[in-house]
């Protein structure tokens, strides 16, 4: 998996929808797709966006899932029904498409965060109340698999 997304950024977007991807992070899309990004939505009402490259074998796995099955179908309609490829501009910004701004209810201001391999794209007001609710359901929200992990 390509790394190297981390960090927390506010953004405004322009009057047409566009985010100006953050300078330290446009050498690594142009590397990872050549300024080729998807955009798409989140079952937690937030955006993703990720590097076209990097996004195919996930669409490709979401795809594989049985139709059938009522969550393997909303996941398949909602991640890559809603996906949108576009080219991040020479000025280094990417244009958010109104059906997706309103999904993630985002107008003007937009918390960007790096996630390894992409971005996550959140409401302010939304991602507020997400951390919000997460911490206060610690430490018994943390998933298995984390009770070694050490960050001192």
């Amino acid at each position: 998996m390509a790394e190297g997304f981390q960090g927390a950024s506010a953004i405004s977007l322009d009057a047409k929808g566009r985010l100006a991807v953050p300078t330290r992070y446009r050498e690594k899309i142009l590397e990872q797709g050549g300024g080729q990004v998807v955009v798409t939505a989140h079952p937690q009402r937030c955006l993703l966006l990720y590097p076209a490259l990097l996004w195919e074998p996930i669409a490709q796995k979401i795809m594989k899932l049985s139709g059938f099955e009522a969550g393997a179908s909303v996941l398949q309609q909602l991640l890559v029904g809603h996906a949108d490829e576009v080219e991040m501009d020479s000025a280094g910004r990417v244009l958010i498409s109104p059906t997706l701004r309103r999904l993630a209810n985002i107008d003007r201001e937009v918390m960007m965060f790096g996630q390894a391999s992409h971005f996550r794209l959140w409401n302010p007001d939304a991602w507020e109340r997400q951390l919000e609710a997460f911490t206060q359901a610690l430490p018994g929200a943390m998933p298995a698999g984390t009770e070694s992990l050490s960050l001192f």
